[in-house]
C-alpha cells in the first residue's frame, strides 16, 4: 500500500468526464476497493435470472448482458492504459468507440454466468498489475483517448466506471 494508492486523483490527472466515475469511489486504498468489487460484483450479477440477461429498460438500450461485457471490455482497454503509461511508453493510446464494440461482442449470445466468469479473470488480472506497479508508476502521465491521465486515475477510473454501470443496473434494470 502507497500513498498513491490511499490517495485520490487530483482533477489534473484526468479529464472532466472522468470525474463523474471517480466521486463514485469511497476514500481509502483503491486496490482494497478493486478487491471488494471482485468479489461483491460476481455475487450480485450471479443473482440475476439467466432468463432476464436480454433483458433492456428501453429499445435502443444495452441488454444486462451487454452491460456485463461492456464494463469487462472497458476494464481490459483503461488496465491496458495503466500498464502501457506505467512502462513508460511514450506513444499516445487510441480511444474506443463502446457501442460499436457492444454491438460485435456477441454478449447476448453468451450467458451470464460465463461473463461474470470473465469480469472475475479480468478483474484479477488488473489487480494483481496495480499491485506489480512500483510507486513512481503510478503518478506516471500519458496521453489515452487525445487526454492526459496518470495510472492512479486509471485504478480509480476503472472502479468508477463499474459503480456507474452497476448503479445503472439496479436503477433502470431491475
Amino acid at each position: 500500500m502507497t500513498a498513491h494508492t490511499l490517495t485520490r486523483p487530483t482533477p489534473d490527472e484526468y479529464e472532466a468526464f472522468y470525474a463523474g466515475y471517480i466521486s463514485l469511489v469511497p476514500d481509502g486504498d483503491v486496490l482494497q476497493w478493486l478487491e471488494k468489487q471482485r468479489k461483491a460484483t460476481p455475487k450480485f450479477l450471479g443473482g440475476i435470472p439467466e432468463a432476464t440477461g436480454g433483458h433492456r429498460y428501453a429499445p435502443d438500450k444495452w441488454s444486462i448482458r451487454q452491460l456485463a461485457g461492456h464494463v469487462v471490455d472497458s476494464e481490459r482497454v483503461f488496465s491496458y492504459r495503466a500498464l502501457s503509461i506505467g512502462r513508460a511508453d511514450p506513444a499516445p493510446l487510441p480511444g474506443f468507440d463502446e457501442k460499436a464494440w457492444a454491438r460485435t461482442a456477441n454478449a447476448d449470445e453468451r450467458t451470464l454466468k460465463d461473463l461474470v466468469r470473465e469480469y472475475g479473470l479480468v478483474r484479477h488480472a488488473t489487480v494483481a498489475l496495480f499491485r506489480a506497479l512500483p510507486a513512481e508508476a503510478w503518478p506516471r502521465r500519458g496521453t489515452a483517448n487525445s487526454y492526459s491521465v496518470t495510472v492512479r486515475a486509471l485504478a480509480w477510473i476503472i472502479a468508477g466506471h463499474e459503480q456507474h454501470h452497476l448503479r445503472v443496473l439496479r436503477e433502470r434494470y431491475l
